[in-house]
């Protein structure tokens, strides 16, 4: 399903609005993302912005900000976008928890563990994403996930042992909380503080995706990843909504295509990234732990219970809401 939607977004993109060119005012739009360039998100970022170049024939034209190069990281895009200090921004939804829990839900360990199960989740709960961001003056125009996190370190973290005391980032509360049942010691981090910390000594190891890691060379400073497939958290790519109630309705129609092209190859990539991203991190001479044992997994999906539960408590009606619907698609 995702890569039939990728074939028909990707070739509707292709064609040239020449009927629907937008007599509005040119204009160039700050984009910024916490990631690098070559991510998963920064890619994703870069084909809705070439896409909508193209749609608009350059009338709107995209300033790409990766890296954290414009000093926002994703917890204050939210306020950043809402109050027009930032047009667009591509964030990771993790960190605006303290906004919403909502925000908590693709990060939620190993809830979802296959692709077509994010994406299910993902559609399940895309309405209420829509509806805070609405909320907050903005509008959600795409999310896509990273591929699923695993354990980076300085030695193998494949046992319970292993994981006893280490030092390890996490990327929010619900990560946090898995990994002190774990008998870890989890800091949360924001993505641009993680190279710092890694390089002063101020953790052992980072729980983040291989793209995450591979897109920051992290190989130079950690020597093994193991693969648990913790979670594919999504990133949203959000727009100030002033900004987008300034454009005609065929600027509007553009930056929907966009949008959806963008999006599309966000999910098409998904199964692929991980592989490519092994390659590398061998190629750097890393050591990656696909098999860990099934009492590992068990323990650790044990220690996840805790997150999960406060996640639905906090939630409420609306969290109900979201499972029914996810495990409703699940079972088609």
């Amino acid at each position: 399903m995702i890569n039939k939607t990728l074939t028909s977004i990707l070739a509707a993109g292709a064609v040239t609005l020449g009927a629907q060119q937008a007599a509005a005012q040119s204009m160039s739009l700050d984009l910024a993302n916490e990631y690098p360039p070559s991510s998963v998100h920064g890619q994703s970022a870069d084909i809705f912005a070439d896409t909508l170049q193209r749609l608009s024939g350059g009338d709107i034209e995209i300033n790409l900000h990766h890296g954290a190069s414009l000093g926002y990281k994703s917890v204050d895009q939210f306020d950043a976008v809402g109050d027009g200090a930032l047009p667009l921004a591509s964030s990771f939804m993790g960190p605006w928890a303290g906004i919403d829990e909502l925000f908590l839900l693709s990060s939620l360990p190993f809830l979802a563990s296959t692709p077509e199960q994010v994406w299910d989740l993902y559609q399940a709960a895309k309405p209420y994403y829509e509806e805070v961001l609405e909320e907050n003056n903005q509008i959600f125009l795409f999310a896509t996930p990273w591929p699923p996190s695993g354990l980076w370190g300085n030695k193998a973290i494949d046992s319970m042992e292993a994981l006893e005391g280490t030092r390890i980032r996490t990327y929010d509360s619900s990560g946090t909380v898995t990994l002190r049942e774990a008998g870890a010691e989890p800091i949360q981090l924001s993505w641009a503080d993680v190279v710092p910390q890694l390089s002063t000594g101020g953790i052992d190891g980072v729980l983040t995706s291989a793209d995450g890691g591979a897109s920051a060379s992290l190989w130079e400073q950690q020597s093994h990843f193991t693969e648990v497939n913790y979670a594919s958290p999504l990133q949203v790519l959000h727009m100030n909504r002033d900004t987008y109630e300034s454009l005609s309705d065929e600027q509007k129609e553009m930056v929907e295509k966009a949008a959806a092209a963008g999006e599309a190859y966000g999910w098409w990539v998904l199964p692929r990234r991980q592989q490519e991203n092994y390659a590398k991190m061998r190629d750097n001479g890393m050591t990656v732990i696909e098999d860990v044992s099934d009492d590992y997994l068990n323990s650790l999906n044990a220690a996840a219970e805790p997150a999960i539960e406060e996640w639905r408590s906090g939630m409420g009606e609306r969290g109900e809401e979201i499972l029914e619907a996810y495990q409703a698609r699940i079972d088609e």
